[in-house]
This record gives C-alpha cells, structure tokens and sequence, in this order.
C-alpha cells in the first residue's frame, strides 16, 4: 500500500517503525500544552503519520478529523482517513473516504490502490479488482497496483492470471521479495512444484527471514516427496519463529511420511503446546501412537481430539480400532456407529463396524454392513472375501460362492479367496473345481497348506489332495 502501509496478513512481518523514541517524546511535548488543539497543518500531518506508524489509529483519527477541518478539500487527507479507517475495521466508512477523496482527485491511482484494498478486506474482490484496473489504467506499470490485482486474483483461484501479473512485476523489478512469494504460492496451486520451490528461495535470497516463506517452502517439498529437506525448511522457519505451531504440524506430518514415529510425535507435542485445541494434531499424534502399537495413548489421544470437535469422525474411527487391537469390541462399534452417524458414505467404516459386529457374533448386523460396504464400494475385494466367508460360515454356500469369484475377479492375487472358494468346493464335492483352487492359494501363500491339514485332516492322505500338500 502506498503511503500507510499496514498488513494483517501472516505471510509478511511487520514494516520496521521509522520513528524513534525521542519522536514519541517531541510529540508529547507538542501535546503537553495545547492537548489536542494543535492548528498547524504540517505538525498534523506529522502527529498523523507518527501515530499511524505507531498502530494508534483512534489517536490518528482524531487528528487526521482536525486536519481536515483546515483542509477539507484535501483528497490526500480524505485518503489518509479512508487508510486509518480501513484498520480500525471501519471498511464501510473507509469506502466512504476514499470516493471523497476521489471526487477531489479522480487521477490519483494510490487512492484506487487504497480502496481497491479496503473492498478486498470486504471480501467485495470483484469490486476490489475492478480498483486495481482502475489505477492501471491511470498508470499501467504502478507496481503496488499490479501487486495487490495479482494477490486478489489469487484469491479468485485465477492463478493462471496472478502469475502473468506477478512476473510482469518481476520483469520492471526483479528484486521485488512479495512477487517472488507470491509466485511461488500460485505456482503450488498450479502443480508446479519444482517452480514453486524455486520462486520461494528467490524470495528468501531476498528475504532470508520470512518464516512463512520457509514454511510454505516446506509444504511443497513434502508435496513433492522430498520429506528430508522439508523438515530442514520447517526447522528454519521454527528457528525465526518458535512458536509456530503450523510448522510444528507439518514437521511431525514429514517425520511421519519417513517412519521417524518418535520424532512426530515430539512435533506433534509441540504443536499441541502452542495450540491445546488443534484437533488434527491431536488426530495425528493418535495416529502415530497407533502404528507404534501403543493404543493406550493412541485412544487418549484421539479421545482429546473428540473433546475439541466432537463430529471429528476420524478420531472415532481411529479410537475405535485402538479398541479393537485391545480386544474391546464392544466400545470400538460403540466408536464407528458414531462416526457412521457423521459421515455415512465412508466405506471403510462401515467394513470396520462389519468386523466388529462379526467378532461379537452378530452375524446378521455384521452381514447388513457388508452389504453397505459393497454397495459404497463394488470394486472392494477384501469386502466381498468377508462377506463371501461370513456366508460360508452360516451355510449361505450360493451366495457364498458367488461373493468370493467376486472377491477374485477384483484381486486374483488373494491367497484367502482362493482357499475359501476350494473349502465350497469340496462342500458340494466338486473336487476338480477344489484341487484348482487350492493350487492357487498355496501357491500364492504356502503356508495354507498348514492350514488346509487342520480344517481337512481327513484329505491328508487322499490320492486327489495329497499331492498338493507334498509340494
């Protein structure tokens, strides 16, 4: 912004104040006598400018409304207000100054710059990005105007567009650090990741402190599979800025994608130290304690996750298969019933209910969320085995039959579907249809030779099955 400048976004640190103590001291001593009745204007406009640097914009107001009953027709200090305004959160009234100044001024394209800002502060980006034109059209190469038209169009999600923007900026000014992040940040959106790293570290060549850079840097490299160097990108940003729970988050999240589960979890911790109520830490922090078999602390975790947003339907389903590895049946269907009951058209809770409700011997419920699977998820073979096998085991053999050529027809690799297909058909002795059944599950998975022995004893030693068993 020209002038005043003052973001609230996180990705840029705070512009340096250009005024020393010993101004804060002259001031007050201009203010000592006369409070608030100062009558000269360049000493306004000063106090003005001190205390808008300063972020005391009640203050700023008050005498930029003392200007202005000297100078009324002064469109810079119309634009002054509209500024104060706009960050005391008063966009409407900050519109209002802005048109004032502009019916003063009507060719001066920092105010539609300005406006053009307060209109995107109202999420008005259509009116906003109609300003920004506005200003090019006064002056087609004003920098701060194709900066803020490039940022909007990003909001937009018309990142094709921002990037012709953006690199016009950079073409009239290449050692410009905000176009460089920028890019950087369009060109993620656009699948561009190679691009995007290298954007980002032209910024930071400029900008060797800007945490966010370094954090956005590293969420392309984890994109990107880079797990390593992401985690060195995240450990710069943390080091300029410690308490950065985001970047703890996604630090944890890279040490997970490379097995480093310990490691995770201390990010995770960390995140959970700067923000108690993250409930995708939380979540994850669950899901590491979970692949490290300690389903005590997993199901602690996750149960915190559920404290903070108790329709977080993930850490249901993940406490639930904590209490399914313990042995509690009972509480883990309790768990996925209550996720289903917040996302019904998840199939692999549904298939995870299915078993719960089978190791409870509830047959018929266990059979109706299979059915459900199935009809979410045709094409999943480890379903249709299960639901093939619960049939088998209550004498369903038709259906039974027909549900495990189904399961085999999707994965023709599954050693289990094969077995309990051959076990159909030695039931209904269709002992050709058996010895080729068999000879493909113990070739795919030896070690249900071992098995067909227990299930068949009295095949052992059969002239058909004996064969079979020997190789």
């Amino acid at each position: 912004m020209p002038g005043f400048d003052h973001f609230d976004d996180d990705e840029h640190l705070p512009r340096p104040n250009d005024r020393s103590d010993d101004d804060l001291r002259r001031f007050r001593e201009q203010l000592r006598n006369g409070e608030k009745d100062i009558n000269n204007t360049e000493a306004l406009e000063e106090i003005i400018q001190f205390y808008f640097e300063h972020e005391q914009f009640e203050e700023a107001l008050h005498f930029v409304d003392r200007l202005l009953s000297f100078e009324p027709f002064s469109s810079d200090a119309w634009q002054r207000k509209g500024m104060i305004l706009n960050n005391l959160y008063r966009y409407d009234e900050s519109i209002s100054c802005y048109d004032k100044a502009l019916t003063l001024n009507p060719t001066d394209p920092e105010i539609f710059v300005n406006k053009g800002i307060t209109l995107d502060n109202l999420s008005r980006v259509d009116e906003a990005l109609g300003a920004f034109n506005a200003a090019l059209d006064l002056e087609p190469l004003y920098e701060e105007a194709l900066f803020h038209k490039g940022v909007t169009l990003e909001k937009k999600e018309e990142f094709e567009e921002a990037v012709t923007t953006l690199r016009l900026i950079l073409e009239l000014n290449p050692e410009h650090p905000d176009a460089w992040y920028e890019l950087g940040y369009c060109y993620d959106f656009l699948e561009k990741l190679e691009d995007s790293v290298r954007c980002y570290d032209e910024h930071l060549s400029r900008d060797p402190y800007s945490y966010n850079a370094w954090y956005n840097r590293g969420i392309v490299l984890n994109r990107l599979g880079q797990y390593s160097k992401s985690i060195e990108s995240y450990d710069m940003a943390l080091t300029i800025k410690e308490d950065f729970p985001s970047a703890w988050y996604n630090k944890g999240n890279a040490y997970a994608n490379l097995g480093r589960l310990y490691d995770a979890i201390e990010c995770f911790k960390m995140t959970l130290k700067n923000e108690p109520g993250d409930v995708p830490a939380w979540h994850n922090l669950g899901n590491a304690y979970e692949e490290l078999a300690m389903h005590k602390e997993a199901i602690a975790a996750f149960t915190n996750a559920i404290k903070y947003d108790e329709n977080h339907y993930e850490s249901y389903f993940g406490r639930g298969c904590c209490f399914d590895a313990l042995d509690q049946p009972k509480k883990a269907l309790v768990d996925y019933k209550k996720a289903i009951s917040i996302h019904p058209d998840y199939p692999e809770l549904w298939h995870a209910k299915a078993d719960a409700e089978y190791n409870l011997g509830r047959i018929e419920e266990s059979l109706e969320s299979y059915r459900t699977v199935l009809k979410l998820d045709p094409s999943n073979g480890e379903a249709w085995f299960d639901y093939g096998d619960t049939l088998y085991e209550i004498g369903e053999i038709k259906d039974a039959s027909e549900a495990l050529s189904q399961s085999i027809k999707i994965v023709p690799h599954f050693a289990a579907a094969h077995y309990s297909l051959a076990k159909i058909h030695i039931l209904l002795h269709e002992q050709k249809a058996a010895i080729e059944s068999l000879a493909r599950a113990f070739k795919l998975d030896p070690e249900l030779i071992e098995q067909f022995k227990k299930d068949h004893p009295d095949l052992k030693l059969h002239r058909d099955f004996a064969p079979l068993l020997r190789k």
